[in-house]
């Protein structure tokens, strides 16, 4: 048989991060966003002041409101119940085309988009909560310090407003000209044109590589990659396959007092626990702390809460 593998056959460590885990980051709503039902692989929400109803697997009990409020709806999406597949949107009533919402400072459009997305990620409020405390802190603790905070797979763009309202300068890499063209469109909206952003529309891991090769390094590092996908020149991206290689290249662009990290993964076939080794692997050296879990939306009566993705993030303290 062969011997059990002890101490000194494995690699040296640095000083490995805190460990905590699981962790749920719960969303309760704001003025413009409410879970207000669920059940039956459907949830009812409120955007704004429209009602939208839309596929949801995890949805798997019964629904609570009656059955008159689900009817209500101003907006109801069907088609493919995978988080990437296409559908249809029927209307009730006279419902525009896009919308008006704000979280604090930012206004963002909402639009009824053909793969049952409105334009923002509701249960993300956790992390730019956080986000911004941990910028906001730093800011205070050292207000000459320039902060630099990559923003990758960025999408309409509130995870990079954000946090630049309190002063950081974001860099946001996504390959859609759609999303990007929609995120500056809500930095006019909210008349922050002066923000240090950099809206680029460019492959992820290709930016991320050529960063690499530049010696550039960043404080935070904000990762929302979608399960599939593919860059401006047909560049394939597989989350199974692509994250690992990126986060090992990611951890070569944080700052040596870098601040935060984020990963987030939508609708994969996995535990948290598999993207919270690969963050533990990749950040072993870095100290601080990882946390991973879940992120969940709590219906507005507080009783019942939704999960929608799985996370893992690192902060230095």
């Amino acid at each position: 048989m062969p011997d059990t593998p002890t101490k000194s056959d494995f690699a040296p460590y640095g000083q490995a991060p805190v460990q905590n885990w699981p962790v749920i980051l719960e969303t309760r709503g704001w003025k413009d966003y409410c879970l207000l039902d669920m059940g039956e692989g459907q949830k009812l929400e409120r955007y704004g002041r429209f009602s939208i109803v839309r596929p949801e697997p995890q949805a798997m009990g019964k629904r609570r409101l009656k059955p008159a409020a689900w009817e209500r709806a101003n907006a109801v999406f069907s088609g493919d119940t995978e988080e990437e597949g296409p559908g249809r949107w029927k209307f009730s009533g006279n419902v525009p085309e896009t919308w008006e919402m704000a979280y604090g400072p930012v206004k963002y459009i909402g639009r009824f988009m053909s793969f049952r997305h409105v334009g923002v990620f509701p249960e993300q409020a956790a992390h730019w909560d956080w986000v911004n405390g941990k910028v906001r802190a730093e800011r205070t603790k050292n207000p000459d310090r320039p902060l630099k905070i990559l923003n990758l797979f960025g999408y309409t763009g509130l995870a990079s407003l954000l946090p630049a309202t309190e002063g950081a300068q974001v860099t946001h890499v996504d390959a859609s000209k759609k999303a990007i063209g929609y995120a500056r469109e809500n930095q006019a909206l909210s008349g922050l044109e002066d923000l240090p952003i950099r809206w680029i529309c460019e492959d992820a891991s290709k930016f991320v590589a050529r960063e690499v090769r530049r010696g550039n390094t960043y404080d935070g590092i904000i990762l929302d990659p979608p399960k599939y996908g593919r860059g401006p020149k047909g560049e394939v991206w597989d989350i199974y396959t692509s994250l690992p290689e990126m986060l090992d290249n990611l951890r070569q662009l944080l700052a040596k007092d870098a601040l935060f990290m984020i990963l987030t993964a939508y609708a994969i076939r996995s535990s948290f626990l598999a993207i919270h080794e690969l963050m533990a692997e990749t950040l072993e050296k870095q100290g601080g702390q990882l946390e991973s879990g879940e992120l969940v939306i709590r219906e507005e009566d507080g009783k019942r809460a939704l999960s929608t993705s799985l996370f893992s993030r690192w902060s230095s303290r």
